[in-house]
């Protein structure tokens, strides 16, 4: 798998102060919470204030690779403490990051969080954790995680994903493929534009996967007016329920995005933004050492309002009764 070169937006000093500034001013102003509803209520009023230059950099992607790095914010090693072990114990740990992406979040559009997922929180820590080393999850380690649309299960999924990376110290890959550089057929788009099979809820869900609902078939890829779009998580999928034709197609399709998937290595500091409706991601095996120093990615997801890449029919979906919070709602 290449390394990408990935497009980089690069963050001048100004725009760095300016927006660690106005994170730990917002920290200050919430007794240092980033999970104050407070904070994400007055999110939308910070950022408005931002520069123009942040705004630039968080404009929307812009090539067929479907993804950038924002690069620039500083991240001090030893300020942010230990990797923790568990998404549960991270506390307030690397607290003034968690409020950056969400000021950047907020510019792009209006963050996201699942009341199934991480007790609620608008920024997940994403950690190796003991004895979820093989899981489809961004707690595993030792597997490769399969690409996949984040949340591909819900029909309200984040229209844009965005990881920022605290420490990765043993270059752990992220990988990403776009819908927008395969070469398929006019035949298997057509035919995998058919909702043909459900995608199940990971592992992340539980709640989600005792759902009683029937679940829905839906179409894996779909004609938007700006272009191809993707719904994909082979993990997932019960490819087995599929006719052999439809199973071929999704072959070829897995295929390609194969071909096309590049590793993404970020460093401190680097955030790295998805548009999760071009973009399937994953993550290569890595050892986890447990010991504090393990890769600590923190996560994002936004919606953009008033994006039209989904068939309107996903508004049927029941979502397997899990419910999206929305920041600037909360």
């Amino acid at each position: 798998m290449p390394t990408a070169v990935t497009p980089v937006r690069q963050l001048d000093p100004h725009a760095v102060n300016e927006l660690t500034e106005a994170a730990q001013e917002l920290l200050s102003a919430f007794d240092g919470d980033p999970r104050s509803l407070a904070l994400v209520r007055r999110l939308p009023h910070t950022a408005a204030t931002l520069s123009a230059g942040i705004r630039h950099v968080c404009r929307p992607v812009d090539t067929c690779a479907g993804l950038y790095v924002v690069r620039g914010i500083p991240v001090d090693d030893e300020t942010i403490g230990p990797t923790p072990d568990h998404w549960s114990t991270a506390g307030r740990s690397g607290a003034v990051h968690d409020v950056a992406l969400l000021l950047l979040a907020t510019v792009m559009g209006t963050p996201i969080a699942w009341e199934g997922q991480q007790d609620g929180r608008f920024v997940h820590n994403i950690v190796p954790s003991p004895g979820h080393e093989e899981e489809q999850t961004g707690a595993s380690s030792s597997v490769l995680l399969s690409p996949h649309t984040e949340d591909a299960f819900h029909p309200g999924r984040a229209h844009l994903l965005i990881l920022g990376c605290l420490r990765n110290h043993d270059a752990v890959a992220t990988t990403a493929a776009s819908v927008r550089q395969v070469e398929l057929g006019a035949d298997d788009v057509e035919l995998l534009s058919r909702p043909a099979l459900p995608i199940l809820p990971d592992d992340a869900y539980a709640e989600a996967q005792a759902y009683a609902g029937t679940p829905p078939p839906v179409p894996t890829l779909w004609r938007s007016p700006d272009g191809l779009t993707l719904r994909f998580d082979l993990a997932y999928t019960p490819l087995g329920d599929a006719s052999a034709r439809h199973r071929a197609a999704y072959d070829r399709l897995a295929g390609e995005l194969s071909r096309v998937s590049v590793a993404v290595s970020l460093e401190p500091g680097d955030v790295l933004v998805v548009d999760n409706d071009l973009v399937v991601h994953g993550r290569v095996p890595f050892k986890a050492r447990y010991d504090g120093t393990d890769r600590w990615l923190k996560r994002a997801s936004v919606r953009v309002p008033g994006r039209r890449t989904r068939p309107p029919a996903e508004a049927d979906e029941h979502g397997y009764g899990q419910a999206a919070l929305e920041a600037h709602a909360s």
